[in-house]
């Protein structure tokens, strides 16, 4: 009796871990293209980190998506997913998944408000953020289905 419960402690230990193998390499890759889609214009002149920090130039009318958008992709594509490849625990991952497709809808409604906004229509720095959570939440959902 002792000895089942013993044994299935290890097992349940591994189904609650994730082995993203040749992915891992791609996650960080494209954590590493969102940092630098930061330092990229989203609206006008204005980067990606002045959107984030509220230093954008007011006349350019940012609005709340696009900042919701750059806030949430740093809190889910490189908070969340850091810690997912960190500690390779699968609820992370998981999480990195759900909030991750919750956040690409957010950015391709953020592109949209910019072209919608008749001011600036969205930049390059814009667009590559939404294409890197797109890709990073197709990559998590693909490491938590393939899950042992």
């Amino acid at each position: 009796m002792m000895s089942d419960a013993k044994s299935e402690r290890p097992q349940s230990a591994l189904l609650r871990r994730i082995d993203p193998g040749a992915r891992a390499l791609v996650i960080a890759s494209v954590m590493l293209v969102l940092v630098l889609s930061s330092l990229l214009p989203w609206a006008g002149d204005a980067a990606g980190w002045e959107v984030l920090t509220g230093q954008a130039d007011p006349a350019l009318k940012i609005g709340l998506l696009p900042w919701l958008f750059a806030l949430n992709s740093t809190i889910v594509g490189l908070g969340v997913g850091a810690l997912a490849l960190i500690t390779r625990r699968w609820v992370f991952a998981f999480v990195a998944a759900m909030a991750g497709m919750v956040v690409s809808f957010e950015g391709v409604i953020a592109i949209w408000s910019r072209q919608t906004s008749g001011q600036h229509g969205p930049a390059l720095g814009l667009i590559l953020a939404a294409v890197c959570m797109i890709v990073l939440a197709v990559q998590w959902m693909k490491i938590i289905w393939t899950r042992d």
